[in-house]
């Protein structure tokens, strides 16, 4: 008898477990059920919050630059012309009026930007037409970071819209955006002719003015525009990129009520590169490139360490405009503060060095003295 409780016992030892993993085991689905609102994931259309990581490469954290610091944003590109991305501060160096500088503050991160588009409103017939179809493609040249104005020129500049941050509105202003255009020629005719005896115009008619035989007579102010840009652009914070983006045809009267040295001197003092995007090869009405060396788009470029680029169609244009942006956000970003300078100058030239052979450097040119310190 006392056999059999024994086994008895032991039998029922080895089937307690079971049974009880039989009566657990029925209430394990049921548990989810219980805290659905909890762990229920965010619906598809509200993404979920970005991580530490994911914030940081969408919202680079800002360059904080020292108003007695001079900054020198740099491009540096190899012989083929692509970008090269991975300098050191230990690669730069900075001469200012000849003496070495010491780099105080040094970046490769990108940067946002606070740019002025200006568009040309007085191309040629086909080059308006061209510039038109590619309008809406500058807004996507910008990111949710960038700042971004809208201005045209022809005898005056006029603001289209101010900065804005979103690109929706940027887009919208450039699809309403109407640009005026001339014919490439205008003839002497009854329509255009002043007044006229026995068919010989009268030495003070009054007519559409022309130039030399029967060429448009041209009245853009590029000086102004640029000029006009730089005052929009001179308060914007110094932590991000200002740039000016000018779409044209490098036509520029005689007219300019801002002259090219104090145009130069605007966009220097509050650090501001030109980028201009040229849809005309030819030389402007009036000048040769004998008698006055580089364009004067070209000059304002090189002097404030921006670029230019050519594009004759309307997909060349489209194809150009993330590129300009993403050369001026992906600028190295120098800063020293001035040490050995003559005192009795205002402006002191700026040389960038890098160690590495063949490469082709784009900086700035030179500063102001009295622009320093009272920079934002």
């Amino acid at each position: 008898m006392t056999r059999f409780f024994q086994a008895l016992a032991a039998t029922l030892v080895l089937i307690a477990p079971c049974g009880l993993r039989a009566q657990i085991k029925p209430q394990q689905p049921a548990r989810p059920q219980t805290t659905p609102a909890v762990t229920a994931p965010p619906e598809r259309s509200t993404p979920p919050p970005p991580t530490a990581a994911t914030a940081q490469r969408q919202n680079p954290a800002p360059i904080r630059v020292r108003t007695d610091l001079v900054l020198v944003p740099a491009t540096v590109k190899d012989h083929n012309g692509e970008l090269v991305g991975d300098l050191q501060r230990d690669d730069f160096r900075i001469l200012c009026d000849g003496v070495q500088q010491q780099i105080l503050q040094f970046s490769a991160d990108p940067v946002p930007l606070s740019a002025v588009v200006i568009v040309d409103n007085d191309l040629s017939e086909k080059e308006a037409a061209q510039v038109q179809k590619s309008l809406r493609a500058v807004a996507a040249a910008f990111g949710q970071n960038d700042e971004v104005a809208l201005l045209t020129y022809d005898e005056f500049p006029h603001i289209v819209s101010n900065f804005s941050f979103n690109n929706d509105t940027l887009f919208t202003q450039l699809k309403r955006l109407e640009l005026d255009s001339h014919s490439q020629t205008v003839l002497a005719d009854p329509t255009t002719a002043g007044p006229m005896i026995n068919g010989q115009p009268l030495p003070n008619g009054q007519g559409v003015p022309l130039h030399g035989s029967g060429r448009y007579a041209n009245n853009n102010d590029i000086d102004d525009a640029l000029y006009a840009g730089a005052q929009m652009l001179k308060a914007r914070e110094r932590e991000r990129r200002k740039i000016i983006f000018l779409i044209t045809d490098g036509a520029d009267s005689r007219h300019d009520q801002h002259g090219v040295d104090e145009t130069l001197h605007a966009l220097l003092a509050a650090d501001i590169s030109v980028y201009a995007i040229s849809v005309s090869h030819s030389v402007p009405i009036g000048k040769s490139l004998l008698q006055h060396g580089e364009s004067k788009v070209d000059k304002y470029a090189r002097q404030t360490g921006g670029d230019t680029f050519f594009a004759s169609k309307d997909a060349d244009l489209g194809r150009l405009y993330p590129e300009v942006t993403e050369q001026a956000r992906n600028q190295y970003t120098l800063a020293f503060s001035p040490k050995d300078l003559n005192k009795t100058r205002d402006y002191h030239t700026i040389e960038v060095r890098v160690e590495r052979p063949d490469l082709n450097i784009f900086t700035r040119q030179g500063f102001y003295q009295s622009a320093v310190g009272s920079a934002r």
